[in-house]
């Protein structure tokens, strides 16, 4: 669900409107200062109201929802998801260094960094947060196998059932770090709402309301130099509409959110400083088809609807041309983030529209047409229900296109404009035809094809299985070489794995690859500078990210 928050969050607190910019009070306010430097920036996102909750393990917590939970508390190293093979840069800790075969990681913790109420950071704290994740499965979000956790001297060594090399990112860059002694009276951590954060980062809480979430720079005691950016407001505007009005009247200075037609509602409102950044990374969303559901069995049906998708209609009309980044391998790996990965056998093969071609395909496998409809070798028509949530715009027209390009080869598609919360159950159950929908992304393609082919993750239709495999798809190779592929101690068997899982996505199509996901954001450079960029993609631009305050770090005042 991580890719689809900003939206279940618009759509579920669409409670209230209006007021919530808190722009003419800003010492960033025209005729304010007076040409001095700015000192705030106004951050939001369009997720409707908001409880006060400061738990930063809570992927529901206000924290979580508005990102501010990555400006009190800090990971252990920062991850580039734009360069994802990128070495990881140190921060809370100087080092990691994981074993040979990824069943453990050293970690060294920094000196000099402090907490925000002066008490030093140490490695019993940094033991403490993995063991809290350890002992408490509701926090463990990522559900990594921990055998053991043990600290000594600067040293914490993170010890694992299985090697970790698909989740390394998520092991030592997702997690926050908090105070031993603040959380070890804390009887519930998976409920606490946190009221008083006390964090490593270079911020604290100043005031909380439903809108409007404010942090202030601390004065003293960060590990290195503070940001220019005294304040950090967080504002949580009712929906995506509401939050681009205030991106397009600088009341707002940086978002995530979709924005349909955005070079005319937002770019061209100040081409010189409004500007728009959308990095493809190693995570797709596409169309799963439920694969237990006849026809829809039969590979050779799937092969010939993925030869008739029309990727660029859905990425210009459904994706104003830049929200999801055209996916063309076949192998459904994004570019440039999955270009290293393409086996050989893929380099340079694109998906391109084919309809001849596919009903070439459905008639030599036994599929028969009655006038213009497509039939299965049965006699009966093929026709299958689209569905997604009803306020989901963007996946909406994708549908519709959708629809009419499978039309093209005789097959009778409808659109269902679902309930949200039935469509989460009945796709996690298996009880739907096919639907849009995203994988989970990592630092490598494990994540995507995991998601999509994972037979260790397939239950029965009508019991959810709420990490992937919707499409309930069952091909052994395919597990096989995820699991080899994660429990690889060298390249040359995490290559011969990848080959055959790319080999089982493109011939056996249990997902249709359509775009990227991406991780950037809606920004202006009036008053900073400084934002990552296709120049300078130092790291994601999405203000929830958990890079989020190294972005803030390198800001600067426009005219400083």
């Amino acid at each position: 669900m991580q890719r689809r928050k900003l939206f279940a969050f618009a759509l579920a607190g669409v409670l209230a409107s209006g007021g919530l910019a808190a722009c003419s009070n800003s010492p960033n306010a025209p005729g304010k200062k007076g040409g001095q430097a700015a000192t705030v920036l106004n951050v939001g996102m369009p997720n409707g109201p908001q409880t006060e909750n400061h738990n930063p393990f809570l992927t529901t917590s206000a924290a979580s929802s508005l990102g501010y939970r990555w400006a009190i508390y800090e990971p252990l190293m920062m991850w580039n998801p734009v360069k994802p093979a990128d070495p990881m840069k140190p921060w809370l800790a100087s080092k990691a260094e994981w074993a040979t075969d990824y069943k453990s990681v050293k970690v060294t913790v920094r000196d000099g960094a402090t907490w925000s109420d002066g008490k030093p950071v140490t490695a019993d704290d940094v033991a403490f947060t993995y063991n809290l994740l350890k002992s408490n499965e509701k926090l463990n979000t990522f559900a990594i196998p921990y055998s053991s956790v043990t600290a000594s001297g600067k040293e914490v060594t993170l010890a694992f059932d299985t090697p970790q090399f698909v989740a390394q990112q998520k092991i030592v860059a997702q997690i926050p770090i908090v105070p031993k002694h603040i959380w070890e009276s804390i009887k519930e951590p998976a409920t606490d709402v946190n009221k008083n954060p006390v964090g490593s980062g270079p911020y604290t809480l100043k005031s909380f309301t439903p809108q409007t979430t404010t942090l202030s720079v601390r004065t003293s005691g960060y590990w290195q130099a503070l940001p220019q950016v005294k304040e950090l407001r967080y504002t949580s505007y009712t929906d995506n509409n509401a939050q681009t009005t205030a991106l397009a009247n600088d009341e707002s200075e940086w978002s995530f959110v979709f924005i349909p037609n955005y070079k005319t509602v937002f770019v061209d409102k100040d081409s010189a400083n409004h500007k728009v950044w959308a990095p493809p990374v190693l995570g797709i969303h596409g169309l799963y088809i439920n694969t237990t559901k006849k026809p829809f069995d039969n590979p050779v049906l799937r092969q010939a609807m993925n030869l008739v998708i029309n990727r660029e209609d859905i990425f210009n009309q459904a994706e104003a041309a830049y929200f999801h980044p055209l996916v063309k391998s076949v192998t459904g790996l994004p570019s440039p983030a999955g270009d290293a990965y393409v086996a050989a056998d893929y380099k340079g093969k694109n998906q391109a529209v084919d309809v001849e071609g596919a009903k070439k395909l459905l008639t030599g496998a036994g599929f028969t047409y009655n006038g213009d409809k497509l039939q299965d070798s049965t006699g009966k028509a093929v026709t299958l229900t689209l569905t997604d949530p009803a306020g989901w715009s963007d996946y909406q027209t994708s549908l519709e296109i959708v629809k009419d390009n499978l039309s093209k080869i005789g097959i009778t598609a409808t659109v269902d404009k679902a309930n949200q919360d039935a469509w989460f159950k009945n796709v996690e159950e298996g009880n739907f035809d096919a639907t849009f929908r995203w994988t989970n992304g990592g630092a490598t393609p494990y994540d995507i094809y995991q998601t999509v082919m994972d037979g260790s993750l397939l239950k029965p239709v009508g019991t959810a299985s709420t990490a992937g495999n919707f499409g309930r798809f069952n091909n052994t190779d395919a597990t096989a070489a995820l699991r080899a592929y994660a429990n690889a101690t060298d390249e040359a068997a995490r290559t011969a794995a990848l080959k055959t899982l790319q080999k089982v996505f493109v011939e056996q199509v249990p997902m249709i690859p359509v775009g990227a996901d991406n991780v950037g954001a809606a920004y202006s450079t009036k008053n900073w500078v400084g934002w990552p960029e296709t120049g300078n993609p130092y790291g994601a631009a999405q203000p929830t990210q958990p890079n989020a305050l190294d972005v803030v770090l390198h800001l600067k005042a426009a005219n400083s």
